[in-house]
């Protein structure tokens, strides 16, 4: 059965530097108190892989430091502009970058999930993406004739992290309809979650959240952290946070200013 930390940092002890941590994309549940824990605590030399895309999480990080190398198909704030920090890291060169596409790191997760060492996809075949993944290899179906393939390795994570609604007492997380997160669960040696508060009953014997429940036996730790996706939204809970988002991106936009939102909203650990 997963531990209930008493405390955020304690739930995320098993994220070390150096490790592969497995995010999700800002609209199912992305874990920014974690986030910011993480980065008081100085982690570094991450493997960030963002199923299938991030913002302001891989921003922060990247920004902070905490980044070593980024596997993602994309990194934007959206309506409200650029990855500032993700940007200037790209020209500078101060982080690897492997480029993927949406459906391709699906598949690269699904492998894991399966436990297989590979997963088949066509769709990249005549993209330029490939000139840059020398992991990913084209063969000649087998089963066919003339007809290539891309083979994609698994993507094995060594934790999966996000938020979600909330977890009962023996572990069990109530995802709803986030699918993506138990397929990250499933391929990660190690899950943990925060959760906005927790549930009094067994979750996988009501029969109306049992189908959105993520197992407990798929988690590690958990901790309660209200608001824990601020100043991003949680799904069916509460919106983005778009004026601090705002402030982000112009703070960010110079290391100065970055380091400023850090000292404000960080370090002081501010929230909602």
């Amino acid at each position: 059965m997963p531990a209930i930390a008493h405390s955020l940092d304690d739930a995320l002890a098993p994220i070390t530097d150096g490790c592969v941590l497995a995010v999700p994309r800002e609209s199912s549940g992305v874990a920014m108190a974690a986030t910011r824990a993480l980065i008081r605590r100085g982690i570094k030399r991450l493997t960030l892989i963002a199923l299938p895309t991030s913002s302001l999480q891989a921003d922060l990080m990247i920004g902070a430091g905490c980044v070593e190398t980024l596997e993602t198909s994309a990194v934007s704030l959206g309506e409200f502009g650029p990855a500032p920090r993700f940007t200037s890291a790209i020209l500078a060169g101060t982080i690897r970058m492997k480029d993927a596409t949406c459906p391709a790191l699906h598949a690269a997760f699904q492998a894991a999930e399966k436990g297989v060492p590979f997963m088949p996809l066509r769709g990249l075949l005549g993209t330029d993406v490939l000139k840059h993944r020398p992991d990913w290899t084209v063969i000649d179906n087998p089963f066919g004739n003339d007809d290539p393939i891309v083979l994609l390795p698994a993507i094995k994570p060594d934790v999966a992290l996000f938020h979600a609604p909330m977890a009962d007492r023996e572990g069990n997380i109530w995802i709803g309809r986030q699918r993506d997160l138990v397929t990250m669960a499933h391929a990660a040696a190690k899950t943990i979650v925060t959760v906005e508060k927790l549930h009094d009953g067994d979750l996988l014997s009501d029969p109306a959240l049992a189908a959105g429940t993520l197992p407990g036996f798929y988690v590690e730790s958990i901790a309660v952290v209200e608001r824990g996706c601020w100043p991003l939204p949680l799904p069916e809970h509460y919106a983005w946070d778009a004026e601090h988002l705002k402030e982000y991106v112009k703070l960010a936009a110079t290391e100065e200013g970055f380091a400023k939102y850090l000292d404000q909203h960080v370090h002081e650990r501010r929230a909602a």
